[in-house]
């Protein structure tokens, strides 16, 4: 769901076009768009909205909409994704989960509806970073719940099958027909990784499962194969962005890493009007 939230009648007007825009221009389904104005009590109204996992597009001052979150913020793995707006519309500002919930690639996406400038402030946003599909399943796995999972996990991240580099998993697949053929229709390369290489990044797992660790040797095959996948081809140290998904066949993580020579270590506010 979409929580469109203001305060002032100004907001409000801003909040109706959003909606029209959200509805008829980036074909987001009318019943998943909400606008509220003024709710009553104001935190508690956003925090049960935030808690839920609602994304929310907030019409406000910066001050408040921090103010009113910081209570409820978990992770920036589970976070959903928060927008703020002037009232006037002139900028889109992500401020959760700019990467991990694609806040910063929804933020693009209405600031170039509504003929706004997005103000990213999160690391590293100008630079383009390699994304991989890590996946695990069944033997015999069908194409289609591969598929399903992955275009799920895409989708809750803002990306699409043109911004992956490749699918991973562990070696013990290396002859899986699904995911070698789901990679084909891709046309992305399909990679599997030993044991002993996906053991090395078991610290940055989300989750541990002893049952796939007896069974497999590593405690996670999607998160690991992942990780692996990205850290490979940048030979940087990669980072999930989507932990571990799954359905009754299979499971599918997200990870993404820079590549070195084009990582500056500092924050950019991508704008030019802001002073």
């Amino acid at each position: 769901m979409i929580r469109i939230i203001s305060l002032t009648e100004e907001g409000r007007d801003l909040g109706t076009k959003i909606k029209d825009v959200m509805v008829n221009q980036l074909s987001t389904d009318s019943a998943l768009v909400s606008l509220h104005y003024k709710p009553k009590p104001f935190s508690n109204v956003v925090q049960a909205m935030f808690t839920s996992g609602d994304r929310i597009i907030l019409i406000c001052a910066m001050g408040i909409a921090i103010r009113t979150l910081a209570p409820v913020l978990k992770s920036k793995l589970t976070d959903p994704a928060v927008l703020v707006l002037d009232e006037d519309g002139r900028f889109v500002v992500p401020i959760l989960s700019g990467h991990e919930g694609g806040a910063n690639h929804w933020a693009n996406e209405l600031a170039g509806a509504i003929s706004a400038e997005t103000v990213i402030t999160t690391a590293k946003p100008y630079i383009k970073p390699v994304y991989t599909l890590g996946m695990g399943c069944e033997r015999h796995c069908p194409v289609s719940y591969l598929a399903e999972l992955r275009d799920q996990c895409l989708d809750a991240v803002g990306l699409s099958l043109s911004d992956i580099h490749s699918v991973s998993s562990i070696d013990l697949k290396f002859d899986e027909v699904g995911l070698i053929q789901m990679a084909k229709e891709m046309d992305r390369p399909f990679n599997t990784w030993s044991v002993r290489a996906l053991s090395e990044v078991e610290h940055l797992l989300s989750t541990k499962s002893d049952y796939v660790y007896k069974t497999v040797g590593v405690y996670g095959v999607a998160e690991s194969a992942a990780l692996v996948g990205a850290k490979q081809e940048t030979g940087e140290e990669a980072e999930l962005i989507l932990v571990k998904q799954k359905n009754a066949k299979a499971t599918c993580a997200i990870a993404r890493s820079y590549p070195s020579q084009q990582v500056p270590e500092i924050n950019v506010i991508k704008s030019s009007q802001i002073l």
